[in-house]
């Protein structure tokens, strides 16, 4: 077993943050100040640039690392490539890893990250056991599901950070092998693209699997297994773009790392677009480089007509009727699909939202990138009547029109009121209707 001397450094780092919630005068929101990048989508007026800020830059240290049990323990600023690198070491990997390097652990519950395995597995939060809470006025809970404070372990998933200070993970992890094979299956239709998804999904014959849907003409589904060897590998971290890679090849392989970040120059808006430009400047220019620029010089994003990234969660059986839909009023091709098991009826989302699906246990998650507006409609804002209607939901990361009552009946206002009495009694922190839905908007 592996672990570091870094409890007593993590519970310096806790006093200290504590300490620092404790003193917040509470004049002006509470925000979170991290290492990395926030990789939620930028927006121009974002009001919390100007909240108070309590520093948790530290709290970047895994703790623990058990081979045998096949749990790891970490501090939420711990980034996923940091955790592979030291998990891999064990033949050992998180069970569910975002496509992007610099996410971190705690980040990926707030924000609900998912990958090619979630199709069995849920998201990276459906594998955590434990987590601990600091609360606003500087108390330490330790959350489980089986505890006195399991509501508040179920509510932090999709939460953005506003409910308290998530300041460590323990997690569960799978076996792992040194490489993957990935194997390319292309579908002319969507029917025959959904029976190919069904069927792994029920056979559970793969160890990853996702797609993209070029066109409505070219749906390529990505399955991959973990290999012991392999007869040559690629990357596609510089002049190599992955999704476009999905149209030509029949298979590849990749090194396991590599394998799981294979996105991480972007998933279907890779920048620079052009050749010159990936040879110059692709090998320096992650996503995460974007990112950066984009909090630094926010003047330069758009204000009205914002470009549209985001997730959509559709019910399997819906799958039809709402890419009817998407075709006739967005139109905008290639979209990331990613199959996801229904492992848990969250907390977060309302007992209505729940009842209107029955026993559905498979959702698609539909991701789009970079689409530009056209046309005077808000095209934000019929993505969110358009899911309303086929029982849809989607992340928070990007720009969201929700008026509150419409927003609450989505959202599980009860138990989130509830779990906020418990994480934030003083109220130092906006909810999650106020942060992701008005601060972040621009509107006070």
């Amino acid at each position: 077993m592996e672990r570091s001397n870094g409890f007593a450094r993590h519970a310096a780092k806790v006093a200290r943050i504590a300490d620092a919630l404790r003193n917040c005068p509470g004049d002006r929101p509470v925000s979170i100040k991290k290492r990395g990048v926030s990789h939620q989508v930028p927006k121009r007026r974002d009001l919390r640039r100007h909240d108070q800020l309590v520093d948790v830059s530290d709290l970047d240290e895994i703790l623990e690392i058990d081979p045998v049990r096949r749990v790891a323990t970490a501090e939420s600023g711990v980034t996923f490539v940091d955790l592979v690198k030291a998990t891999l070491k064990h033949g050992l990997l998180p069970i569910v890893v975002p496509e992007l390097k610099t996410i971190t652990i705690g980040g990926a519950v707030a924000g609900c990250s998912i990958e090619s395995t979630s199709f069995i597995h849920g998201g990276f939060h459906d594998t955590a056991l434990e987590y601990e809470v600091i609360t606003s006025d500087g108390k330490v809970l330790i959350c489980r599901p089986d505890n006195e404070n399991a509501l508040e372990f179920h509510m932090q998933h999709g939460a953005f950070g506003t409910l308290g200070v998530l300041s460590k993970l323990t997690f569960r992890l799978i076996p792992a092998k040194p490489y993957v094979r990935v194997t390319y299956e292309r579908y002319r239709t969507l029917s025959h693209y959904m029976t190919a998804i069904r069927r792994h999904f029920e056979a559970r014959d793969v160890d990853f699997m996702d797609g993209i849907i070029h066109s409505p003409e070219l749906y390529v589904l990505s399955v991959g297994h973990f290999v012991d060897a392999a007869p040559y590998t690629h990357r596609y971290d510089w002049m190599r773009i992955y999704y476009e890679s999905t149209q030509r090849r029949h298979e590849d392989y990749l090194e396991t790392e590599h394998y799981l970040f294979r996105y991480d120059r972007g998933v279907t808006n890779v920048h620079p677009r052009s050749f010159i430009g990936r040879a110059l400047f692709g090998k320096l220019l992650a996503s995460t480089s974007w990112l950066w620029l984009a909090s630094k010089l926010p003047f330069l994003l758009r204000d009205t007509k914002p470009t549209i990234t985001l997730d959509m969660f559709i019910p399997f059986s819906k799958t039809p009727e709402f890419m009817r839909w998407y075709r006739e009023n967005l139109g905008h091709f290639p979209i990331w699909c990613v199959p996801y098991r229904r492992v848990h009826d969250y907390e977060w989302l309302s007992d209505s939202f729940w009842s209107g699906l029955g026993h559905e246990e498979l959702f698609l998650d539909l991701a789009v990138y970079g689409m530009r507006q056209h046309g005077p409609a808000n095209q934000h804002r019929l993505v969110e009547q358009e899911l309303a209607r086929v029982g849809g939901v989607k992340t928070l990361i990007s720009h969201n029109y929700y008026e509150p009552e419409e927003f609450w009946s989505i959202w599980n206002r009860g138990n989130y009121d509830q779990a906020r009495s418990s994480t934030d009694p003083r109220h130092l922190f906006r909810d999650v209707y106020a942060q992701t839905c008005r601060a972040a908007m621009g509107r006070g």
